[in-house]
This record gives structure tokens, C-alpha cells and sequence, in this order.
């Protein structure tokens, strides 16, 4: 049928196969930005030379686009009744219309599509659909990097640590990699030499960046001076956002690592293509979720500090102020960094709610405390003025008696 279409979800991202209209029709209507997938990378995902002729054949007629997928969209194709497989934890299914309208909804085993039930086939759309995902991803945290990116290299260049300084080596290799696999369409033996080994670099970076962050958030525990918490909360505004910037790079490269090895498994080991992604995507979450649990514990000693700081406003307004300007900082480039890591602020961890909501209460006494101490110094004033005034008074009443006693006595005379 010229306007069924086959949808393929991963949760992260959407595939969408099917005539052209029919597919501009429906991302059109769903408003949902696309990129293309393109002869070649279909073709190489059907994994064989009769789907790679068919893919060229009909590349005028038929469309094949990814959409990245946002919380609200993905809320919508979930909407259209998709089927989830447990195997593959792919959610699949298809589209078909007539006259022109995409309305009905009819399950994927039953379609006549060059997808249908294969596995293999199934397996190879998968990981096209997850590397363009972190490559979407790559691309957002380069954004991120474009702005900072000289910071980072010096926080490298300046270490002694060896795995800290090869991380611009591996930056090198890994990019080269990625150049020659866009040109080539695949990875082969001599490339994956190169960059095989450079995963172990990456992640001792990243353990060395978080330990430093963590060692920044212990700087912050147990201090009650005001002095000592303005020293470290302005150590944290100063260091937190290169090291974030280190973790980004790292974090930049796995993807990008991640990327060349699912094309080194399809080309190896195709049967071990599905559970490799699925792998490659549990791996992904731990790191993102590692990372998440570290920069709010920063941003948890962050948020105490502050509420130590307003507590002491009023005896240090200057110093609490640094203090308060310093997390806030660090919490603008924490909201930063989770969102161009897809890190999820809106679930939040029950130690990220309890130190809001601490921080929050100790807000609220200090402002309340700070209420009473100015309503008890304006008690003071007044009740010091009354007093004033009524010693005054008795002063001049004393003053007047005297007179008058002194001018009487005058007359007498």
C-alpha cells in the first residue's frame, strides 16, 4: 500500500519507512524534525546485497528518515500503540491510510514491508538508529565544548597524570577514525587497531574528573565558618565547570567509540549485533547515571553552604553573598552539562529532593530570622528613643521647676 509506514522506535530515537508523502506527511503532522537515513547506511543495516539493490532502486520513491525523540514526542508515537519486544526492546509497528491520511494502526508482523519479522534485519536498523543517536549527541556536547574548549585542554595539558595528557592523543585517533568510517562506510581492521585500546584512557579521565569533583564537594562538608565556606564555594564556582567540560569530552568520545564498535560487531560478529547494542546502551545509562549521583552530591554541599550562608547574612552580608553567587553559578553550569548529556533533572533523586527542599526550609528561617532581628532592633530603637525622650522630658520638667522655684525666691526678696 503506497501510504503504509513502517515506525521502528528505540525509545531514544524514531525510524520512519515508507513512501515519501506518506512519511513527510506524517512527520509533518506530528511535527517532528528528521534527518535522512540514506541509501547506503539503509542498505548496510539490511546487511545484505538484495536489500542494499532494493534500498537504490527505490530511493526516489521511498523514504527512510531518524527523528531524535524528545520526552513530549515520544509520549505521542507511544499514543499510536506501538508493540514492544522484550527481545530487541524495540518498539515497532505500522501505519496505513487511505486517500491520503495516516489513521490506522495494524501490527508489524503483519506487514508487507522489506522489513517484516526479520531479526537480523531488525538488529542492523537498531544500530543505525543508536548510532545516530550518539552521534546527535556528540554533536550537542561539541556545542557545549565549543565555547570552553581551550579550558579543557589546558586542564589536560597541565596535568602530570599520564592518562589525562594522551586524552588529546585519543581525541586525535578517535577523530581520524570517524573521518576515515564517513568515507569508507565501515570500520575496518587496520582502523579498529588504532582506537581499540583508547577506551581505557577515556575512562580513567573520567574517574580522575569525577574524584576531583567529588573532592570539591568534600572541601565544602562540615564547615560552619563562614570564611572557610566562602574559600572552598568560590574554589568550586572556579573548578567545577572545567571539570564538568573534561567529563563532556570523555563522555563525547565513548560515544563516538561506542559508534566504531557496533560497526566492528556487524562486520565480526552480526549475531551478536542486538545484545551488543543493548550492551553498549545499558553502559551508556550507568555512565550518565555515575556522573548524575556525583555532581549532585557537589551541588548538594552547594546548596548547604548557601544555607549556612543565610543563615549568617546578617553578621556577614559580604562573604554570605559570595557564598549564595557561588552556588548559583555552579548550579547554572550543573543544569548546563546534565541537559547537553541527556541527563534528566524532572526525576529526580530522593538526596536531590531532600537537599532542595533543606536548602528551601533554611532559606525561609534565615529570611524569618533575619525578620526578627530587624523587628527586635526596631523595638530596640524605639523603645531607646521612648526612653530618651521621657529623660528628656523629666530633664526639662526638673529644669523648669528650678526656675520657677529660683524666680520665686527672687521676688520674695
Amino acid at each position: 500500500m503506497a501510504d503504509e509506514i513502517q515506525l521502528i522506535s528505540d525509545g531514544d530515537g524514531l525510524t520512519v519507512i515508507g513512501s515519501r508523502s506518506a512519511v513527510e506527511r506524517f512527520l509533518g503532522s506530528e511535527r517532528l524534525p528528521s534527518k535522512d537515513l540514506g541509501p547506503r547506511r539503509f542498505g548496510s543495516a539490511l546487511g545484505n546485497a538484495a536489500g542494499i539493490a532494493q534500498a537504490g532502486s527505490d530511493a526516489a520513491a521511498h523514504s527512510r528518515r531518524w527523528v531524535k525523540l524528545t520526552k513530549e514526542s515520544a509520549q505521542r508515537i507511544d499514543a499510536y500503540g506501538l508493540r514492544e519486544s522484550a527481545t530487541t526492546g524495540l518498539s515497532t509497528g505500522v501505519l496505513k491510510g487511505d486517500s491520503g491520511q495516516i489513521k490506522g494502526f495494524v501490527e508489524f508482523a503483519k506487514s508487507s514491508g522489506p522489513l517484516r519479522t526479520n531479526p537480523a534485519q531488525l538488529a542492523g536498523i537498531a544500530t543505525i538508529m543508536a548510532q545516530l543517536a550518539m552521534q546527535q549527541a556528540m554533536d550537542e556536547i561539541a556545542d557545549y565544548l565549543a565555547t570552553i574548549d581551550e579550558k579543557v585542554d589546558d586542564v589536560l595539558r597541565a596535568q602530570k597524570d599520564l592518562a589525562l595528557s594522551n586524552m588529546i592523543g585519543v581525541d586525535l585517533v578517535i577523530e581520524e577514525a570517524m573521518t576515515i568510517r564517513e568515507t569508507v562506510g565501515r570500520v575496518s581492521e587496520v582502523t579498529w587497531s588504532k582506537v581499540q585500546d583508547t577506551s581505557t584512557t577515556i575512562a580513567q579521565t573520567q574517574s580522575y574528573a569525577l574524584c576531583r569533583l567529588d573532592a570539591l564537594a568534600e572541601k565544602l562538608e562540615g564547615k560552619t565558618k563562614i570564611g572557610e565556606l566562602a574559600k572552598a564555594s568560590m574554589e568550586a564556582e572556579s573548578k567545577a565547570r572545567e571539570w564538568l567540560a573534561v567529563l563532556a569530552h570523555c563522555f563525547r568520545l565513548q560515544d563516538a567509540f561506542a559508534v566504531l564498535e557496533l560497526d566492528r560487531v556487524r562486520d565480526t560478529a552480526p549475531d551478536e549485533l542486538d545484545s551488543h547494542r543493548l550492551g553498549l546502551r545499558a553502559a551508556r545509562r550507568n555512565r550518565t547515571d555515575l556522573i548524575a549521583r556525583s555532581t549532585e552530591r557537589l551541588m548538594a554541599r552547594m546548596h548547604a553552604a548557601a544555607g549556612t550562608a543565610n543563615a549568617k547574612v546578617l553578621l556577614h552580608p559580604t562573604t554570605s553573598r559570595d557564598v549564595v553567587r557561588a552556588r548559583n553559578e555552579v548550579e547554572v553550569a550543573v543544569v548546563d552539562f546534565h541537559g547537553r548529556l541527556g541527563i534528566e533533572r524532572g526525576q529526580e533523586s530522593l538526596e536531590a529532593r531532600r537537599w532542595k527542599d533543606a536548602a528551601v526550609e533554611v532559606r525561609d528561617k534565615a529570611l524569618e530570622k533575619g525578620a526578627e532581628n530587624v523587628d527586635a532592633a526596631r523595638r530596640l530603637g524605639t523603645e531607646t528613643l521612648g526612653r530618651a525622650r521621657s529623660a528628656t522630658g523629666k530633664l526639662s520638667s526638673g529644669i523648669a521647676e528650678r526656675a520657677l522655684r529660683r524666680r520665686g525666691g527672687d521676688e520674695e526678696a
